[in-house]
């Protein structure tokens, strides 16, 4: 696939991706673990994603994951809201976080790998229940 026709960041990230595997690889770790901090991070997290949540998941064209996430975000809060409202400012960061952290693996599944599903944390963590302790870890 020529990922020519895309931005640097986002060639270097899918780059990235095609030699270590998905983030939830060993691989991808390792390979993470050895980059400079400003690359980690570049690979890692997207600020626009964090700063727009859903409103840059729809201008890539990721509106299935985005409307997915965006579901889980408001259970999220509502869990947390029924259990304290004092939770629920930490729960919003999280929130911008996942945001941020879920989209550039996203975004290289439907571009490159034409995997374009409504699970936004395919591939993301290692096992499923990384993603149960998460939430349990809130409330």
């Amino acid at each position: 696939m020529d990922i020519s026709k895309y931005p640097e960041k986002w060639q270097e990230r899918f780059k990235f991706f095609e030699q270590n595997g998905s983030p939830a690889s060993q691989d991808f770790k390792v390979a993470l673990k050895n980059l400079p901090a400003k690359s980690r991070i570049l690979i890692n997290i997207n600020w626009l994603a964090f700063l727009f949540g859903i409103f840059y998941f729809l201008f890539l064209g990721l509106w299935k994951k985005g409307l997915s996430l965006l579901a889980f975000s408001f259970l999220l809060i509502v869990a947390i809201s029924s259990i304290s409202e004092v939770f629920i400012y930490g729960a919003t960061g999280l929130i911008y976080v996942i945001w941020g952290f879920t989209v550039n693996y996203a975004y290289y599944l439907k571009e490159i790998k034409g995997e374009d599903g409504w699970n936004p944390f395919k591939d993301i963590f290692t096992k499923q229940k990384h993603l149960s302790f998460l939430v349990v870890a809130l409330i």
